[in-house]
Parts: structure tokens; sequence; C-alpha cells
């Protein structure tokens, strides 16, 4: 009981602490809570404070997240586990209550306020760039799935993965990692992979890549005088904005969006009750998204402030359970280098098509720098890579690609990742 109780307190108050750090310390706001919460996961679940398991406890489990709790008691009973086994496997079940819980409840709060439609109004321009970028990554995707598919576990997972990331973000990553189920480890050494060679990616495109670019796109043209980009700006970098959230108003007004959440998952779980358990949680999943995206249509829910900041809560909360969950020494293990080696195709090989596509069809450099901007790393690096470029006019076209990203990338995801699970 002390340890389930202790574990909850650390996986719901370290964001807390986290999301505080990011207000006050610009050199943590620039790391990010996300990738801070990660790395707090990975030490935790990586130093020995968890239980060992036995050779005969992992045998049993065979890649389920936990046993019963009845069969556990029985297996210690008989010999077979030992005590150790049985903190562990509670350990094991409160992590995946956590994960079963956090990714539904945070879906609809960060879709509440995507007003797709008053974005569409604003920039039908940015279609066509955001249309060529997402024909890239899956070019990209599917090509490396039969270069390095065969050679990767949960491969077509990991396509579905990448395709939620490079189009939405981290939220759709860990929604299509549940939809999927896919193994925490799975996830862990993805998400990682695709942390440290997006660094890299961001860089090019903060320094060389309008210096590139423009060796063969055409350059940018004024175009877009009338938007109000102050407006824009400030909606681009609020995302990140928590203040606020703690007060009176601001309390009642999250505590309806989180009961909407509620409400949001109980439907969508029915609803998955009328196809076979095996898609059940892919159902889940997608019809949260559907109602979270449909919902959001109605004003007097996109206006509740802050439902995206409280969504990006529970995505927290997530990673640092799934970090937590994940094992160090399997990162460097030869076989997961062909995993690096699909996420590395995926980002560049992705920049490299969306490039010449743009020649084909003679759209500009900055657009098309911050249309990948928006795609790979989502709408809050927007401002700062038109910033690099000294261009505040692409914002817009950046932060609608991302907008409609996060809305697209679910549905994506699952479909190419069932798609290329045909060819296995």
């Amino acid at each position: 009981m002390v340890i389930t109780i202790t574990l909850l307190l650390f996986y719901f108050l370290t964001p807390v602490l986290l999301i505080y750090l990011t207000h006050i310390s610009k050199t943590v706001n620039k790391i990010g809570a996300v990738v801070l919460a990660y790395g707090i996961g990975l030490l935790i679940g990586n130093i020995g404070l968890f239980p060992s398991a036995s050779e005969a406890y992992l045998n049993l489990l065979a890649g389920k997240p936990f046993l019963p709790h009845n069969d556990m008691l029985n297996y210690i009973q008989t010999g077979q586990l030992m005590e150790s086994d049985l903190q562990l496997n509670k350990i094991k079940s409160l992590q995946d209550m956590i994960m079963s819980v956090a990714i539904p409840i945070a879906l609809p709060l960060l879709l509440f306020s995507l007003d797709i439609k008053r974005w569409l109004k604003l920039a039908k321009e940015a279609l066509l760039s955001l249309i060529l970028g997402i024909s890239s990554l899956l070019i990209v995707l599917i090509a490396g799935f039969f270069l390095f598919g065969d050679k990767i576990t949960e491969s077509w997972k990991v396509a579905g993965m990448l395709c939620g990331v490079y189009t939405g973000g981290t939220p759709n990553l860990a929604a299509i990692g549940t939809a999927l189920e896919v193994t925490p480890n799975t996830f862990i050494l993805t998400n990682t992979y695709d942390m440290v060679l997006g660094s890299i990616c961001l860089f090019f495109l903060l320094t060389g890549a309008q210096r590139v670019f423009n060796l063969v796109l055409p350059h940018f043209q004024e175009s877009h005088k009338h938007i109000k980009l102050k407006q824009i700006i400030e909606e681009g970098e609020g995302v990140d904005n928590y203040l606020g959230m703690l007060t009176k108003k601001g309390i009642v007004q999250l505590a309806k969006a989180l009961g909407l959440s509620f409400l949001i998952l109980g439907v969508s779980f029915a609803i998955s009750l009328l196809v076979p358990k095996t898609s059940q949680t892919m159902v889940i999943i997608l019809s949260i998204t559907t109602l979270g995206l449909a919902l959001g249509t109605i004003k007097a829910i996109s206006s509740i402030e802050k439902t995206f900041q409280l969504g990006m809560y529970f995505i927290i909360v997530f990673s640092l359970v799934i970090a937590s969950m994940g094992n160090l020494r399997s990162m460097f293990q030869i076989d997961f280098l062909n995993l690096f080696m699909y996420v590395a195709f995926a980002i560049f090989g992705s920049i490299v098509v969306h490039v010449f596509l743009s020649y084909l069809f003679k759209v500009d450099s900055d657009t098309t720098i911050i249309t990948i901007t928006a795609l790979t790393f989502s709408p809050p690096f927007v401002p700062v890579v038109s910033a690099a470029l000294k261009n505040k006019e692409i914002i817009i076209t950046g932060i609608t690609s991302g907008i409609i990203g996060y809305a697209l990338g679910n549905y994506l995801g699952v479909a190419l990742a069932y798609f290329l699970k045909g060819f296995l």
C-alpha cells in the first residue's frame, strides 16, 4: 500500500514540479517538461529502486504488462515465484492502469481547443504545403518499412507511431502507441531516438536550412499582410503557458472539461464493445479523437481556457510512467540499430522528398521549412523557427499545418500501421 501511494504521488506530482520549473527557468523551458519527464523516468526505472524480476516471472509474463493478482499468489504459494516478483507485479499493474487512463483523458482536452474550421479559413494556402509534407512522410515511412521492417520488432507499429509524431507530435505518438498496444520498450526507444535525431534536425532548420533550400526552391514573397500576426504568434506560443490554471475560475472550467473528457472515454468504451476484443483499444482511441474534435466545434467548449495545457499535463504523466518502465541496457543492443536507422530515415528522408515535391509544385523555401517544423516538432516551435528565418508571415502557415496535423495524426498513424501489417 505504501509503495502504491508513493508511486501515485511521484507520477502525478513530478509533472507539476516540471511545469513549474519550465516557467521559472529559461534553460529548463528550452529542454521541455516532456523530455525531462523521460529523463527522470528512465533514471528511476534503471537505478535499482524497483524490485528485480526473476527469470520465472519474466517467462510467465511473456509480453503481458502484468499478471493477475490471484495468479501471482498461487505462483508464490507453489514456490514458482518470489515475494519480490509480487511487489514488482503490483508496480507494473499500477503503471499499466495510469497509462491506460492518461492518454484517453488527455486526448479530448488537447482537441477541444483546436478550431479546425477557423484555421482552414485563415490559411487555405497552407494546405498545399501540408499535403506535400504528409505525402513525403508516408512515402518515406513505407519505403523505410520495406528496408528495415523485417529487422525491427513491432515494425508496423513503429511506422504508425512515427507517422503520428511527424504529423502531430508527442500526444499523437502516445495515442497511437496506446491504440496499437506497443510494448513500453519499443515505445521508449522510438521516442528516444526521435528526440536525439530531432534535435539535430531542428538545429539544421534554425541555421542552414533556408540557405540550402533557397538554392533549389523559390524565395518567399510577402502575401499575408492582412493577417493579424500578433494574435497568431500569441496563440502559437501560448500552448506552453500553464499560468492561471489554478485560479478559482480556472479550476471550475477545467473541471467541466475534465468531466467531458471522462464522458467521451465512457462513450468510446461503449462503442468499442461493438467490435472484436483485439480491435477495442484502437476503436477507443479513434472514437475519442473524433468526439474530441466534434465537441471542439461547440463554442462553449472550445472557449474553455487551458484545456490544451491540462491535456499536456496528462501527456507528461504518461511520459514519466512509460519511461520508468524502460530498460536502458536494451537501448544499446545491436538489435535496435535498425530502429535507430528507421527513425533517422523517416526524419531526414521525408525532408529530402518534401523539398523535391516543393520544387515540383513551386512552393517557396520558407513555407517548406515552416511546414516541416510544424509537422515534425508541433506548433510551439513555429514562432521560434520563423524568428530564425526572419519571416513572421509564415507563422500562420506553420500553425495551421500543425493544428491540422494534430487532428489527422491518429487516423493516419493507425491506418498506415494496419496497412503495413498486411505485408508481414
